[in-house]
């Protein structure tokens, strides 16, 4: 993927808060990603106490959800592990595998938060803008807002409130499983991003892009995974 030039990551957090707040203007929070035929998932995994993030991008074929190709970069962060500022440590990383990708996805699944964030610039809203993608955020837990429990069914939904704006939705994606909260990241709406991550649960509470991009960081940071090129070179 071709990606304009990204600003600096070696930023202190006092710096980097000040930058989150300016490129939470940058936001796009609706948009229509089209006909969507190449969805991606994005992670990263480090270990405990170490410095060097492990970062992969998982590019699959959609409806059928296939996997066409893998791509991994590590690299050596100094930010340390702040909340809310997650984008800063694993930044350079991610970049660096989106560089390496040779397929050009229409929506990007994160493992994180998009505008459901302190400061309404998680991890999927500041990737969305650096790469001008849509870009759905799909995180495990609650960063900020308020939200009621879902129904118990697999699609059931409860907004995420924030002063009276619905800033996410708690996606019920397997019946009696823990929801997702999902959010917009980027030049995407609200609705379209919880079909998708809908449809791209397939049996797992994780939708299937981050649930792939998951097991690859992890298998990426153990030393036993392999990026695969797209099918069309393979």
């Amino acid at each position: 993927m071709e990606i304009r030039e990204a600003h600096p990551f070696d930023l202190t957090p006092a710096e980097a808060i000040r930058l989150q707040e300016r490129l939470r203007e940058q936001v796009r929070r609706s948009g229509d990603a089209g006909e969507v035929s190449l969805v991606a998932g994005a992670d990263a995994s480090y270990a405990k106490g170490e410095d060097v993030i492990h970062a992969v991008v998982v590019a699959l074929s959609y409806p059928d959800l296939t996997v066409v190709e893998r791509v991994s970069a590590a690299a050596v962060t100094p930010f340390p592990y702040i909340p809310g500022l997650l984008t800063f440590r694993e930044g350079p990383a991610l970049i660096e595998a989106f560089r390496r990708l040779r397929s050009e996805p229409d929506v990007i699944f994160f493992d994180g938060q998009g505008i459901a964030h302190p400061r309404g610039l998680g991890i999927a809203s500041h990737m969305g803008v650096l790469l001008d993608r849509p870009a759905i955020g799909v995180a495990k837990s609650l960063l900020a807002g308020t939200v009621s429990e879902p129904g118990a069914g697999r699609g059931s939904t409860a907004p995420i409130l924030r002063d009276g704006e619905t800033i996410g939705m708690a996606v019920r994606t397997r019946e009696r499983v823990k929801p997702v909260y999902v959010s917009v990241g980027h030049r995407i709406d609200l609705s379209q991003a919880v079909d998708l991550v809908l449809a791209t649960a397939r049996g797992y509470r994780l939708p299937e892009p981050t649930r792939q991009a998951h097991l690859f960081a992890n298998a990426v940071r153990r030393g036993d995974g392999q990026a695969t090129l797209p099918s069309s070179t393979r």
